[in-house]
Order: structure tokens, then sequence, then C-alpha cells
């Protein structure tokens, strides 16, 4: 297999909890014309046994280490390294339905002009063993695609929601430089902003695809730290009121998100508060939502985390 069609990509830091089921939602896949690259970014714990037990298992995984230099870094190693056509990006934590990239290939090949794809993810409660689909799902409407004339929608809200859910050709991913290796938080969607900013085209599949695990100490957790990161990079993009409708918009998701997550209602109260303050009208656009996202800031605490990470998508 020397040119397979996917090349999976998976960094892994202090991952040992996870890593084997995540691998194991690669290795089921259906279609099986795939390499799989899972490189462990400097980890402290068992992760490096993990991926040398996953090498065992199958001979297209692939396990290479480097000293901790973030997980940026992690994936532009990988993709250095990648063969594939395509480049499918799969978090430790996360996993895969088994069509993901049967998906994803029929999908490309019903349209050359389309580089990169998405499709929807089920948010599921922290686990061990396979994660079962969560009642909340992200939404893509049947031939959405998002393009250079979507750069404020990007920068504003991601669609992708997670780079377990991004595809992308090795080629385009590579005439851009990759991830932008300074950033921590908010990587994904400034890679996606890079993108769509040359020409690309990143089409939307309306299937649920991804099982995002929502991990209450994972890094998609640190709240503060991804409106920092977020702030860093939408600042490049968006000035003045535009930057303020944004980041309105930003701080009703990470509400919402915190909700989800099952945070303490002062975290959630924070991001309504800096909402509002940024642009009161636009917090409040899309009523329903912000109203329930209100309500559950001043009243979640009520409801236990379960209901909560059910009601809140």
């Amino acid at each position: 297999m020397l040119k397979p069609t996917f090349s999976v990509i998976i960094p892994a830091y202090n991952a040992e909890a996870t890593l084997r089921t995540t691998v194991a939602s690669v290795l089921n896949q259906s279609f099986s014309d795939f390499e799989t690259i899972i490189v462990d970014d400097g980890s402290t714990d068992g992760t490096l046994l993990a991926m040398l037990d996953a090498g065992c298992m199958d001979f297209r995984v692939r396990a290479v280490s480097q000293s901790n230099a973030g997980v940026s870094a992690a994936r532009n190693f990988g993709a250095s390294l990648a063969r594939g056509k395509f480049l499918a990006f799969l978090d430790a934590d996360d996993q895969w339905t088994c069509d993901k990239l049967q998906k994803h290939f029929e999908f490309h090949e019903a349209d050359a002009s389309i580089d990169g794809s998405f499709a929807q993810i089920a948010f599921c409660a922290d686990g061990s063993g396979v994660l079962p689909i969560g009642r909340t799902v992200s939404k893509v409407d049947a031939g959405y695609s998002i393009g250079a004339n979507s750069i404020n929608d990007v920068v504003v809200q991601n669609p992708v929601c997670t780079t377990s859910n991004f595809v992308i050709s090795r080629s385009a991913f590579n005439a851009i430089g990759g991830f932008n290796e300074d950033l921590r938080y908010a990587e994904d969607q400034e890679l996606l902003t890079r993108l769509v900013s040359q020409g690309v085209t990143i089409g939307g599949i309306d299937q649920t695809l991804v099982k995002y695990r929502m991990s209450e100490d994972g890094l998609s957790c640190d709240f503060e730290a991804m409106l920092d990161g977020w702030r860093t990079f939408a600042g490049d993009w968006l000035q003045g009121d535009d930057f303020a409708h944004a980041e309105a918009t930003y701080c009703r998701y990470l509400a919402r998100r915190a909700l989800r997550a099952g945070a303490s209602m002062p975290t959630v109260r924070s991001y309504v508060r800096r909402g509002l303050a940024a642009h009161r009208s636009t917090f409040m656009a899309a009523r329903s939502r912000s109203i329930l996202t209100i309500c559950g800031a001043f009243a979640g605490g009520m409801l236990p985390v379960s209901m909560r990470r059910a009601v809140f998508a």
C-alpha cells in the first residue's frame, strides 16, 4: 500500500485510557484503504505502550514519537509522514462510526472539486469502551459547503466542530503550511479559515460519523483558554463591530458548551454576561437558543449533569 486513499493522523498526549478504543474505531472501518499514523507528543503515561499494542494489531498502523510540542505540531508531524491522498484527523479520545471513511470517499468521488469534508458529530458522555451515540448531534444540511465567501462565518462559528471530523486533501493542507503551531486552542478553526480564504471548498455530509467525547478535564473543557485562543486568531480576521458580533456568538457557544460539559454555574453565567456585554442583540439573535442558554445559566444548577448534556446542543 504505497499510496493509500486516506492517512489517518492521531495526535496522542497522555491518552493511555482512550487510545486503544480510538484506534479500534479506525481499524474497524468498512473502507480499508488507509494508513494510520499515531504521534506521541511526549506523553508521560502508558500512551507509548498503547501505541505499540495498536501497531502490533495491524500493518496499517505506524507509531512515532516527538518531544512535547503541542497538538498542532503533532498533527503536522504526522501529516509530513503521510502518503495518502486525503488526511483524516482523529483526536485520541474520540471515535468514528464504522462507515466514516467510506462516506467521505463516496463524497469526494462524487465531486472532485471539493478538497475538504466534514460530517455531523454526536456529543457523547465520557466513559470507557465504545462510546454510544449521544442524543445531541450537530447539524449539517445536505449540500452545505463553505468556501471563499464564508470567511466571516467560519471565524464566528466552526461548522466542523472538531478536528476529529475533518478530512482534507494532502495537497491543500501542505499548500497552506498545515496547522499554526503557535496556537493550542482554535487551531482547527484558524486552519479552516486560511483554507477557505485561499479558495478551498469544504463540503458537509449530512450523516453522523464522529463520536465526540465530552471529557470534563480535557482540553475541550478549558473554556477560558478556548476563548483566549479564539480571540487571538479572530483578531487577525475581524475588527471593530465585526469582532464584537463574533465574540458575542462565541461566548454563547461557550456557555452552551459549559452547560453540556457539566461546568459550574458561575462559569456558565460568566460567558452569558460576557456575550451580552460584547453585543447584546447578536447574543440574542437566535432567540430560542439564547433564551434557553440564559435559563440554563441561571436555573441549570437544578438539573442533573446528564440532563444538561442532553438538552444543551
